[in-house]
């Protein structure tokens, strides 16, 4: 299976563009993607030709724009095999689906001294939401270690799985090791305990194929920015039995079915999750997001980025100084590095001079950084429009990096 790329390349306008009389070599995709043309008319035939409210109005604008986002959730259903649109919830992204089932699942199961465990992987959203949750109910963290190959330790897991344990809640992908997690290994062994799983899919969904019957998760939260849809949306995934026994996490307009002063009572799945006026443009982006991936091929995407993976590792480590941190068996196209004698950020401003954009900081990971004895990494993200050009350019900008810095 190959992947033609020019045409792809030209799908994105971003990509025309000159930063700092340089041509763009893109390589944040794990913070957000650039988007096609696609998605960018998307977006824009809504606000140009049919910018209305849903679900409320008769007229013919609000009757499109529904019809419109409504064909979004059924797209997302197949995109990741979900058995009905009840049970995809749209939210503003993964740190909102994740905050959803924090407050809304765990206040509705939860009692004081129950555990939930996460990993030392994860991302700030799938950690401080559980701190505060935990401290709301009297729950216990548990926290699953990472080997010095950047994997989770399974053996370790399971020893802290008990009968005191009510969820887990483990990334697919880690968005600074690219680490691709046995997610459905974790989650048989969490179900022989009887135990609920939330997937972190936000770093997965773009990359490869998501099933969620096949994986058999509780809980699935992404977003479409990281798969080359618009901000501001992204999907809870949650099993009906579990949405229906909880509690609305947010309350308003559209998610009522009666209101007296007496009593109020709810719509049903998955509209019970969804107050207010939502990010009706993004959500139609969404689904033009998710016919173009379609259009290209999973398959095709996941086996192109592989073998631009290998290439970038392969280059990256014959950089004198330069150490990728982690090497795990399983690895999505993301790479995180330290270059001796040079902080991240100087990197990062060097490489922006020469119109290649990495992510420099600790990427929303402090608790994993420490682990790795870093306070600091620079990380290059791949995507769908990548080349090996890109990757000779970030190298040559790494060389250029250690002249200016003598080292």
């Amino acid at each position: 299976m190959t992947l033609k790329i020019t045409p792809i390349r030209k799908d994105f306008p971003n990509l025309k563009d000159k930063i700092h009389g340089k041509p763009l070599a893109y390589l944040d995709n794990a913070a957000t993607t650039l988007k096609p043309k696609q998605v960018i008319d998307a977006v824009s035939a809504y606000y140009s030709h049919y910018a209305s409210n849903i679900h409320r109005a008769v007229h013919a604008l609000s009757q499109k724009a529904t019809l419109q986002y409504e064909n979004t959730r059924e797209k997302v259903r197949k995109f990741i095999n979900a058995k009905n649109t009840a049970e995809i919830i749209f939210t503003s992204g993964t740190t909102e689906s994740i905050n959803l089932v924090a407050q809304s699942y765990v206040k509705t199961f939860l009692k004081a001294n129950d555990e939930i465990i996460i990993s030392e992987m994860e991302h700030h959203s799938n950690i401080v939401p559980w701190q505060i949750a935990s401290k709301e109910t009297g729950c216990t963290l548990k926290i699953i270690p990472v080997d010095n190959n950047g994997e989770i330790d399974l053996e370790r897991f399971k020893e802290l799985l008990s009968s005191k344990t009510k969820l887990v809640s483990i990334t697919h992908t880690s968005n600074v090791l690219g680490t691709i997690n046995p997610v459905k290994e974790i989650i048989r062994i969490a179900h022989g305990h009887h135990v609920p799983v939330l997937i972190d899919a936000a770093q997965a969904v773009g990359h490869q194929t998501i099933d969620v019957q096949d994986l058999d998760c509780d809980f699935l939260a992404f977003s479409a920015h990281k798969m080359y849809g618009p901000t501001g949306v992204g999907i809870l995934y949650g099993k009906q039995n579990l949405l229906e026994a909880m509690a609305p996490y947010k309350t308003g307009g559209d998610m009522i079915d009666s209101v007296t002063f007496e009593k109020t009572t709810y719509r049903e799945l998955p509209y019970k999750f969804e107050a207010g006026t939502p990010d009706i443009a993004s959500v139609i982006g969404l689904g033009a997001a998710i016919d173009y991936i379609n259009r290209v091929g999973l398959n095709k995407i996941s086996s192109y980025e592989k073998t631009l993976l290998s290439y970038a590792i392969k280059e990256l480590k014959n950089i004198s100084g330069l150490q990728v941190v982690g090497s795990p068996s399983k690895k999505a196209p993301i790479i995180s590095f330290v270059l001796d004698g040079i902080h991240p950020h100087d990197l990062g401003t060097i490489l922006d001079e020469q119109g290649i954009a990495i992510r420099t900081g600790h990427l929303c990971t402090q608790p994993l950084l420490k682990r790795f004895g870093v306070l600091s990494l620079s990380r290059a993200s791949l995507g769908i429009y990548n080349t090996p050009k890109d990757i000779d350019a970030l190298v040559g900008g790494i060389k250029k990096a250690k002249k200016v810095f003598k080292c």
